[in-house]
């Protein structure tokens, strides 16, 4: 798959339609995702603010799937030197870090009314927000070196390091005694969520993840013309 795409060409004729169908596709399981969260019964411990829920879990699942995307894309620039796996590096820094930020804001209000407090130094809550300074940093370092070439190198090496804080996120509640919750859904002998709360959960997750896509698809499209047209301004002024 990579290899198909790591050609501009092919990539940009794949975008074209992928996006706009990922984004469709994002609309309709979020739409019954909410639609089966919001119309479902409260929970009998945490009531109508367990529906924070529907919210919080895909954003943070969605946070570290575009980590995993930045570190991979990251690695293909760095040790191919691949200008179209750079480019999707750099564009889905912004978007894990906005799904970080929700899955921040979010845990808070749902931690407010269940622990008594918009935040506690939890290993899962601290590592969550090491995961919001990863992405903030390595945009950060994009834009403090000039030189594309050097800013691309130092940011995929910081990125390739800060993958190290996705099995620590996972686990954090395995191997630590935290305030947070144990793993619920992707544990050995099934999920303990009952299907009323795991289904619309299905839903919303399946949408975050496209959503994702749709908006790595097209930042990553305006970032392949971008360079395009940098580099004909450059061959321009040359001749």
């Amino acid at each position: 798959m990579f290899a198909a795409l790591a050609n501009p060409h092919r990539f940009m004729a794949f975008s074209r339609w992928a996006a706009p169908a990922f984004g469709a596709a994002a609309v309709l399981a979020i739409g019954i995702g909410l639609w089966l969260g919001l119309s479902g019964p409260p929970d009998y411990q945490q009531g109508t603010t367990v529906r924070i829920m529907y919210i919080h879990v895909p954003a943070a699942f969605t946070a570290m799937a575009a980590y995993a995307c930045l570190g991979g894309a990251s690695f293909f620039s760095l040790v191919y030197r691949h200008a179209l796996a750079d480019a999707a590096a750099r564009t889905a820094a912004p978007l894990g870090a906005a799904f970080t930020f929700l899955a921040l804001v979010t845990g808070s209000l749902w931690g407010r009314p269940m622990w008594g407090t918009w935040w506690v130094w939890d290993a899962r809550l601290t590592s969550v927000l090491v995961l919001l300074l990863l992405f903030i940093g390595y945009i950060a370092l994009r834009a403090a070196i000039d030189d594309e070439a050097r800013a691309a190198r130092a940011a995929a090496i910081l990125a390739l390091v800060g993958l190290v804080d996705l099995p620590i996120i996972k686990f954090s509640v395995v191997w630590w005694n935290t305030l947070h919750q144990g793993e619920s859904i992707f544990r050995p002998g099934g999920p303990t969520i009952a299907a009323v709360f795991l289904v619309p959960l299905g839903f919303m997750a399946a949408g975050y993840l496209c959503a994702f896509a749709a908006l790595w698809l097209e930042r990553t499209r305006g970032e392949v013309w971008r360079r395009r047209a940098q580099a004909l301004e450059v061959q321009a002024a040359g001749a």
